[in-house]
């Protein structure tokens, strides 16, 4: 049996304020073609389908396209529910569905499967939507559910048990934070609190293999244990790992082996580091015009207008993040202890320029500007008398 491994679609996620819908439809198009031309007998989409419990319209449109036209292969589609997902938005239309197409967003079915077989006899296809512990409680009445690993331990207690008694290979389906992988920065929406909710590998010891979701990276646990990652990149963090799914190999005996399918990326991600004149001029960024840029400037000032400038040369630079190099180190006193040590006018304004421009003083130029200012100014203040009011 032929099983394409795939979760993490995110259908309605922004990047930047920009719709990835588009790019999201043409990389599933492409997911398509690989089921058809290596003849998949079963998708499997390990949660975390929509990024929002509450899609837009044109999300329900896009899934409901993919969807038949996956089924359009000729491949059975298992689908269960993540943290991201709305279970019982996603799983209302369940039953309407056509045939061949199974989403698993019931708790209370886990342990239940859906078995399908080939040549050499049945596979058994337990999902197990997102569990979240408060939730599952009410399910599974007096069953100690305070983390995610207790409630994914009861699960796979429930299909361990039913593995048992019909025999056969199978496949566990699973949306969770496993032990031994990392998240990347500012991509999977946390459904960790400390170390509560880290689901040890050894939870999912029984079944052939173990298709998980909810890293966008893809990660091999064992052999028969991985993560696929998503199809599209949803954040620089991400922009260096492959996007593609797994094509796993079942044979009489279980797991024979995975091969990684690579998707297209719509647009490359790229962070670029300089100051602003160096990332407008340099030659060697001309590779980068058409990528989604993430510019990390090192000016040691504010510069004018960055994104405006910018973004005449990257069309697509879609933020800013600011680290400053070269600035004076922190003495550790305060703006206002600063302030009162200053002992003449240009001194008080020097300290102010330092701390606006977050440790540049001002240059031999501007010191002198500076005093000039205040000289002239002094010497109004004297001709016009203390207390009267001098235009600036």
């Amino acid at each position: 049996m032929r099983i394409l491994h795939t979760s993490d679609w995110h259908i309605g996620r922004s990047f930047h304020g920009h719709s990835t819908l588009d790019a999201l439809r043409g990389v599933l198009d492409a997911l398509t073609a690989k089921v058809r031309e290596r003849q998949v007998d079963v998708v499997v989409i390990a949660g975390d389908v929509f990024d929002s419990a509450t899609p837009a319209a044109a999300c329900y449109t896009l899934l409901t396209e993919v969807l038949g036209e996956l089924s359009a292969t000729g491949a059975q589609i298992v689908v269960t529910s993540g943290n991201h997902d709305n279970a019982a938005r996603l799983g209302f239309l369940a039953p309407l569905l056509r045939e061949g197409i199974h989403v698993v967003t019931d708790p209370s079915s886990v342990g239940t499967p859906i078995t399908l077989a080939d040549d050499h006899g049945p596979v058994h296809f337990y999902g197990v939507p997102y569990l979240e512990p408060i939730i599952v409680r009410g399910v599974w009445p007096g069953v100690e559910l305070r983390t995610q690993q207790h409630a994914i331990d009861h699960a796979m207690t429930l299909i361990n048990a039913d593995r048992a008694e019909r025999g056969g290979r199978s496949v566990v389906v699973s949306h969770c934070f496993t032990a031994g992988v990392e998240a990347t920065g500012g991509v999977e929406r946390e459904i960790r609190q400390g170390s509560l909710d880290v689901v040890p590998v050894s939870a999912f010891d029984g079944p052939d293999y173990v298709a998980l979701g909810h890293i966008h990276g893809r990660n091999q646990l064992a052999p028969h244990i991985r993560y696929c990652g998503a199809p599209l990149h949803y954040s620089f963090g991400e922009g260096s790992k492959p996007r593609g799914s797994w094509l796993v190999e079942l044979d009489s005996a279980g797991f024979a082996s995975a091969e990684w399918l690579e998707l297209p990326v719509p647009r490359a991600l790229v962070t670029l580091r300089g100051t602003l004149d160096e990332l407008l001029t340099d030659a060697a960024h001309n590779a980068h015009l058409d990528s989604w840029v993430c510019a990390v400037l090192t000016d040691a000032t504010p510069q004018a207008e960055p994104m405006r400038r910018l973004q005449a040369r990257f069309p697509h630079c879609a933020t800013i993040q600011m680290d400053p190099q070269g600035r004076a180190g922190d003495d550790g006193q305060s703006y206002r202890s600063r302030v009162k040590e200053a002992v003449s006018d240009v001194d008080l304004i020097d300290t102010f320029l330092d701390h606006v421009r977050e440790g540049e003083r001002a240059d031999d130029a501007e010191r002198e500007l500076i005093n000039d200012v205040v000289t002239a100014r002094r010497v109004l203040v004297n001709e016009n008398g203390e207390n009267e009011k001098v235009p600036a």
